[in-house]
């Protein structure tokens, strides 16, 4: 079960410090993705962009989840 974290005083959801989380670590992925040119051979770089960060936040989410 996911509990709120206190961040001074303020309560804030598990989810957001995860999308926090990806969102951060979306960078370094990005800027090895432009070292080898990759956005240049996908179709859109701006859906790829969010695909990544959207398979980095599930990884989180699955990561850091209540086992069965």
């Amino acid at each position: 079960m996911f509990r709120e974290i206190d961040i001074l005083g303020v309560y804030v959801a598990p989810f957001a410090v995860m999308m926090l989380a990806a969102w951060v670590a979306t960078f370094p992925l990005s800027r090895i993705a432009n070292h080898f040119s990759l956005p240049r051979r996908v179709w859109h770089p701006g859906l790829f962009n969010l695909c990544i960060y959207i398979i980095l936040l599930s990884l989180i989410v699955l990561s850091v989840g209540p086992r069965p």
